[in-house]
């Protein structure tokens, strides 16, 4: 069974420069949406990453993922909008999954635990043991995120 693109719901406001997503935009495994600019494709075949779920597990694997790429305050409108539109189950990473990420936003539910895009998305491919070694290759804090993560990626790798 082939894997459905990771579908990115970007704020058209979040600084591409400094995006940990912006290396993706040409691979053919992502689709790249602008909010709001852009129209929501059919996303009933996927589940939206989000801290308040259900966790991931694999009986997820064969859906697509899609993740919301913005800041905290944006990420919490685009989340109401998405499920107002469109039927998509939520699905939440491993609580005790630690970022590398030097947050210095305010709005973070919980900014212990609220994952850089990217680390996101790598522990979502980790979980659904799909293809994920090249996703941190372009991360500047990738030995970090590694390090503190070591356990969860080593039991998620036994799964």
């Amino acid at each position: 069974m082939k894997q459905l693109p990771t579908v990115i719901l970007r704020h058209r406001k979040e600084n591409r420069n400094k995006c940990s997503l912006t290396p993706f935009e040409t691979n053919p495994n992502f689709i790249f949406l602008t909010y709001p600019k852009d129209s929501f494709i059919d996303l009933s075949s996927y589940f939206l990453l989000s801290m308040q779920a259900d966790p991931l597990t694999e009986e997820d694997k064969g859906k697509g993922i899609c993740l919301i790429d913005a800041t905290w305050h944006y990420a919490s409108v685009m989340e109401k909008r998405l499920l107002s539109e469109q039927n998509i189950p939520l699905r939440s990473l491993p609580k005790e999954a630690k970022s590398a990420y030097p947050r210095k936003q305010t709005h973070c539910p919980d900014p212990t635990s609220g994952l850089a895009s990217i680390e996101a998305l790598f522990l979502a491919y980790q979980t659904l043991h799909l293809e994920n070694k090249n996703l941190l290759d372009h991360y500047y804090w990738r030995e970090d995120f590694l390090e503190k993560n070591y356990n969860l990626l080593l039991s998620l790798s036994k799964n």
